[in-house]
């Protein structure tokens, strides 16, 4: 399995399993089939409801363990990390993200500041955001100095965000795709990615993965079965050729967000 560089000197799985909508009851038995099968990296995040059951199916592993800083909770980001740390039963996560900028509140710049603090005292490993538009990695950059080691953001076929990355790829910090099939809605009917499937003897979702995957950016994918589960593990061994990658590098569109707009949250 391929890991990436971050800009702090550690390294990261870029194949990982998320767990956004996986309950709290069933995340010990999702995370655990996962790790059997071979992923080496868990998203999690406070919000998902969810830290309890992933820090049990962790117990005794040496996965990479994301999670997150939720919005109300900018103000007070050690209280945060300290009640997640608890609640997955660990000292230190690998990774912890502010999960939105929130503008409205003010408070972003000084989150990040406290995050900064959170990394030096070995509470996380490495630190980073999500959802972060440019201007937002500019206020937090300039105001301490210290580049996110990774922007988690919604990115699919149909919603790229190519202006997004290229900042990454100037500022050396990893691209992190969330919703990476899309949320399945119609990503894996599309005429386009049914023919290469079909062309390589795989799955639609596998060659999205890939996709992602050979455009350099981290994926966390979500699947709760382990059918699914192995199925997109699977997608490391698939190499799409160059006429395949242009094929769904066109499939780009400016209204292929599904979440939020990162500056209305």
């Amino acid at each position: 399995m391929t890991d990436l560089t971050l800009n702090d000197g550690r390294t990261m799985p870029q194949l990982g399993m998320g767990t956004w909508q996986i309950p709290d009851s069933q995340a010990a038995a999702v995370v655990r089939k996962g790790i059997d099968l071979g992923f080496r990296l868990v998203d999690t995040a406070a919000i998902y409801n969810n830290e309890r059951g992933v820090g049990e199916g962790l117990k005794g592993t040496a996965v990479f363990l994301t999670t997150k800083l939720w919005n109300d909770r900018q103000g007070d980001a050690e209280a945060a990390l300290d009640e997640s740390l608890a609640l997955l039963g660990v000292d230190a996560v690998d990774l912890y993200l502010m999960h939105w900028p929130s503008p409205a509140q003010g408070r972003y710049v000084d989150a990040w500041r406290a995050m900064v603090g959170l990394r030096d005292a070995g509470k996380t490993r490495s630190i980073g955001v999500s959802n972060f538009l440019p201007e937002h990695l500019d206020a937090i950059r300039e105001a301490t100095g210290v580049t996110p080691a990774v922007n988690q953001i919604e990115l699919h076929p149909t919603f790229q965000q190519r202006e997004n990355v290229a900042y990454h790829q100037a500022h050396g910090i990893v691209t992190q795709s969330w919703s990476p099939i899309g949320q399945g809605k119609g990503l894996l009917d599309d005429a386009d990615i049914v023919r290469i499937a079909d062309k390589h003897g795989r799955s639609a979702a596998q060659v999205v993965i890939a996709w992602h995957l050979t455009k350099g950016y981290s994926v966390i994918p979500k699947a709760s079965s382990a059918e699914h589960l192995s199925d997109n593990l699977a997608a490391e061994d698939l190499t799409l050729d160059d006429e395949d990658v242009a094929a769904i590098d066109a499939m780009d569109r400016e209204d292929g967000r599904l979440g939020p707009e990162p500056n209305s949250m």
